[in-house]
């Protein structure tokens, strides 16, 4: 391919197929790559698109990505044939050159030389420099996208390696868990298999006890033979003796006598008789030795049986250890799960507050978008009465010039009496005072000169900007010099202007130069002479016709608009203001200017110390922004002066009392700026220099200057909860500084992991997170925004922030004002479940009582609902039960305390109707829950259900516009100690000074 296109004429000499082949082959690429809406408008140019096709490819719901609107983008030039692909591949050449070098093998030359011709130099110009201009815009925003990226990339990069690295700890824990499974189950088989021992042991044992008792019985046996036997023998004995007594006997007898043969037969009886007696002790021995030999056995049995049993109470002994380890390692899994879901929640919060302002963000491009739409439609709207204008500008000119030729006449003709004549039908009345010549005033001795250079000037100014007008129908803003002359033919379109005085109006100049500079009268608006158009020159009507003084050019001011008493409107060039010019002052005594420079346009205008800037109507970025001064701090008042840097109209008034008061305040050092408002902070400040305020969440501030030390922070006081004067004073960040303390607070609360859910009134609050729409935007956060607003709207300082600039939700100081009311105030409980059994109690003391809820039909109802009288509401057959304002008011009439069972929501409906409840917080854990135990099941209701009521309403805290008692939970022991807590809670909030916002 690289071969085929060696030169960008080579490009337009191939054929329409071979160039639509060649992006073909890399389509996938230059699908990916290319941004459509960078290239629509040089093809527009090219005329290979038109308008239908551009919002066809940008803006049809078919297409739903980028790929799909370049896809359809090459479908329709490919119908245009081959200009389509030439102009498609030259808009590559200015915003994808790398596409463009892969698809033509071509390094991209920026030589206007070597277009295809398609279009025209001026127009191919006027297209570079619009593209450049928006690819600049674009470059600069996908800088900040791509910072913002890097950072959440990095953001996401951290939490992603943490998050590995928890799951890696579970990867090594469910490891641990699974081997210790697999040693359990190892070790229980082992006992089992110990029991089975056991068990054959214990039946062995068994077997051996009943052989035990078997020998023992025969033991017996044996010992009762053997005593009847040493009974025998003793018996045996004695006759043993007396036998060989006897034989002795018998021997002395033989000695006389032989002995007889039955003596011998007897004597060999008792020879075998003896002899059989001598084998049953033979067995005897023979049972002895087996007796000793089954004590032998069983003696080793029980000490088997003994060893076996303490290997199983060391076996029991290891496998409570385990499963002590288990249900230790289940308990940190659980844990580590539930943190898990915390930061995914948190995760889930922080991505819906990017989804809210990415659609801000959308909201704030379709506004800009529709104040541009309605500017080029007002710019064109001007352009044609702006032809009307010069068309008759053109008749006033030859009207001047036969007004020359009759005054001519008139010198030639006798009779000087008839100018004094002609101007006796006019009644004499006084003249106003008009200011001629006060910025550039020019010397008699040329006035001729200076006359007709000062018509010529204007012609050709007036001719010229008439050409440019035509071209001036586009959202880009105009030049100086076009806002110079609208301002200019805005004086002149006043038709007031023409029937001031019928008489004629002749001021020479040198009765011009004679009026005084510093002159205090600014009854009429004062505008650079330079500047006026030829329709302003020296015409002034008479009853006798028009009349030209040779001798002077009478200028024509337009009276000043009245916006209030002694307002008056200065329209001059304010490049720079805040050099012209410092200011003083506040919110609170108003923006005074202080000192003015010499010789700038500012001292032209005779502006002074002691004037009081009202309203400021400027050019900056966005043309025609228009802000009120008054009400708006010294901070927010300097930087929108800072923006000011072209023509520009100030409201002002001259405010002598209250300058000359506030300089001597300033001078006394009673108050070191004029600003003074009370502000409620939404998160902790800790001290980290000498002379900062250390701030807690939910303290009052009150804000004495917005401009110390330069406009870096805030210089407030402490407010006590008894009263509206300041304790403790030192500095506090500012509006945005404390906006990015709050964003780093969120994002380190959201790193943190290891941190676990903390119960409830356990830890010191460190944030508060409020989050606001802009369509019902506080007065803190509507800040001014000159480019997206209607120029014709001024905005009323009460309802408008004084120094919040950024469109960021979170807010970090929220405005609030202070009420002390007389009357006992209304009592509302958080959780509500917690509420209805106290009001109980409470109901039975005196000073309280509840407020019943009334049933309305739908004709009480609907009146209640135009007097704004209904508070709270639930449907009901036929009807609706309401909590009214009357009722509540009737209790606060009786000197006591209302106890409403309300939600939260209802508490700014409250603060409407100029009552202000107490709201008291009891923070509820599990602990806390079970001492409720009784009362709860009165109600029908579990402790699971308290908590999770708790939960919820405790994040509802957040979004209440006013302060809140809590009550913590070891701070009472039971119901009645509770009680008592809560009363004396009460008696405390109706002291204090209430603050909302």
């Amino acid at each position: 391919m690289a071969e085929l296109c060696r030169t960008d004429s080579s490009l337009t000499a191939l054929d329409e197929e071979m160039l639509w082949e060649m992006m073909e082959d890399h389509r996938c690429r230059i699908v990916r790559s290319i941004c459509p809406s960078r290239l629509t408008p040089y093809l527009r140019q090219a005329k290979v698109l038109d308008q239908l096709d551009e919002e066809e490819v940008l803006h049809s719901p078919r297409f739903t990505n980028t790929a799909m609107r370049v896809g359809h983008l090459l479908d329709l030039l490919k119908t245009r044939g081959k200009n389509g692909a030439i102009a498609f591949l030259e808009s590559l050449k200015f915003h994808n050159p790398d596409v463009y070098t892969l698809v033509t093998g071509l390094q991209p030359s920026v030589d206007f030389t070597n277009f295809s011709g398609l279009m025209e130099t001026s127009k191919l110009t006027e297209c570079l420099a619009g593209a450049i201009g928006s690819l600049q815009e674009e470059l600069s925003q996908e800088k900040g996208q791509k910072e913002a990226l890097l950072r959440q990339c990095q953001q996401l990069q951290e939490y992603l390696g943490q998050a590995e690295a928890r799951a890696e700890a579970l990867r090594q824990l469910e490891a641990d868990h699974g081997r210790m499974k697999r040693e359990v189950s190892a070790h229980f088989h082992e006992v089992l298999k110990l029991k089975d021992e056991m068990l054959s042991l214990s039946l062995h044992y068994s077997n051996a006890l009943q052989e035990k008792d078997l020998a023992a019985t025969r033991c017996r046996g044996l010992q009762e033979e053997l005593y009847l036997m040493k009974q025998e023998l003793q018996r045996e004995k004695m006759s043993s003796s007396c036998e060989r007594e006897f034989r002795e006997r018998s021997l002395k007898m033989t000695n006389d006598l032989e002995p007889g043969d039955e003596e011998l037969s007897r004597l060999k009886e008792e020879n075998e008789r003896l002899r059989s007696l001598t084998f049953s002790l033979a067995e005897k021995d023979i049972l002895e030795q087996n007796l000793d030999e089954a004590l032998e056995s069983r003696q080793e049995l029980v000490n088997r049986i003994h060893s076996l049993r303490e290997q199983a109470m060391a076996a029991e002994r290891q496998r409570k250890q385990y499963w002590e380890e288990k249900e230790q390692t289940l308990l940190q899994f659980q844990k580590t799960k539930v943190d898990c879901e915390i930061y995914k929640e948190k995760m889930n919060v922080l991505q819906s507050q990017v989804v809210e302002l990415q659609k801000e963000r959308d909201q704030a491009y379709s506004a800009r978008d529709g104040s541009q739409l309605e500017m080029s439609q007002n710019l064109a709207e001007k352009d044609a009465l702006r032809r009307k204008v010069f068309e008759l500008t053109d008749q006033v000119c030859e009207l001047r010039q036969q007004v020359q030729r009759l005054q001519a006449q008139a010198e030639s003709l006798p009779g000087p009496k008839q100018e004094p004549g002609a101007r006796e039908p006019c009644p004499k009345r006084k003249q106003q005072l008009v200011r001629m010549f006060a910025l550039c005033p020019w010397d008699d001795s040329d006035g001729s000169s200076s006359e007709s250079q000062l018509w010529s000037d204007l012609s050709a100014r007036s001719s010229r900007e008439l050409v440019d007008s035509f071209h001036s129908s586009s959202p880009v803003p105009p030049s100086q010099q076009s806002l110079y002359k609208r301002a200019a033919e805005d004086f002149w379109e006043d038709p007031s202007s023409f029937s001031g005085c019928p008489e004629t109006l002749e001021v020479d100049q040198g009765g011009s130069l004679g009026a005084k500079k510093g002159d205090a009268d600014l009854d009429y608006e004062i505008v650079d002479r330079e500047d006026l158009p030829e329709s302003e020159n020296s015409l002034q009507l008479s009853s006798g016709g028009l009349h030209l003084s040779a001798s002077s050019v009478p200028v024509r001011r337009r009276p000043a608009r009245k916006i209030l008493g002694q307002v008056t409107v200065l329209a001059f060039q304010g490049d720079a203001l805040l050099e012209q010019i410092s200011v003083i002052g506040g919110n609170l005594t108003g923006i005074y200017i202080h000192r003015v420079t010499p010789g700038s346009a500012a001292d032209e205008m005779a502006l002074c110390p002691g004037t009081q800037i009202m309203m400021v109507d400027y050019e900056a970025t966005e043309p025609l922004s228009k802000a009120v001064l008054e009400g708006m701090t010294l901070d927010r008042a300097v930087r929108l002066l800072q923006r000011v840097n072209g023509f520009c109209c100030l409201s002002v008034k001259v405010n002598m009392e209250g300058y000359k008061k506030l300089v001597q305040d300033l001078k006394a050092k009673v108050a070191t700026s004029g600003d003074s408002f009370y502000i409620r902070v939404n998160l902790a400040l800790e001290r980290r220099a000498e002379g900062e305020l250390q701030v807690h969440c939910n303290d009052i501030l009150h804000v004495t200057d917005t401009l110390f030390q330069g406009g870096s922070c805030w210089h407030a006081h402490r407010v006590g909860p008894y009263s509206t004067k300041g304790t403790e004073q030192g500095t506090i960040p500012n509006y945005a500084q404390a906006q990015q303390l709050l964003i780093a607070l969120i994002q380190d609360m959201a790193h943190r992991s290891t941190m676990a859910r903390k119960p409830s009134g356990g830890a010191q609050k460190l944030v508060r997170i409020v989050s606001m729409d802009r369509t019902k935007a506080s007065p803190l956060w509507s800040s001014f925004d000159g480019g997206q607003s209607d120029p014709s709207q001024v905005e009323d300082p009460s309802t408008v922030c004084f120094w919040a600039e950024s469109y960021f939700t979170l807010v970090p100081y929220t405005l609030v004002h202070s009420h002390r009311p007389s009357r006992p105030r209304p009592v509302l409980f958080v959780p509500r479940v917690v509420g209805k059994i106290l009001m109980e109690k409470l109901c039975l003391l005196q000073g309280y009582k509840k407020c019943p809820a009334a049933y309305l039909s739908q004709e009480e109802y609907d009146a209640s609902s135009q007097r704004g009288d209904i508070i709270q509401e639930r449907e009901a057959s036929g009807g609706r039960y309401c909590v009214t304002c009357s009722t509540v008011e009737s209790l606060m009439g009786k000197n006591t305390h209302a106890l409403l069972d309300i939600q939260l929501d209802s508490v700014r409906v409250l603060h409407k109707m100029e009552i202000f409840p107490i709201i008291i917080h009891i923070s509820i854990n599990e602990k806390v829950a079970k001492k409720f135990k009784k009362a709860l099941q009165r109600l029908g209701t579990t402790e699971d259900q308290l908590l999770e009521a708790a939960r919820q309403e405790e994040g509802e805290l957040d979004k209440v516009p006013c302060l809140y008692s809590s009550l913590a939970p070891d701070s009472w022991s039971d119901l009645h100690a509770l009680l008592g807590c809560v009363r004396l809670a009460i008696a405390d909030e109706q002291k204090k000074v209430v603050w909302t916002e």
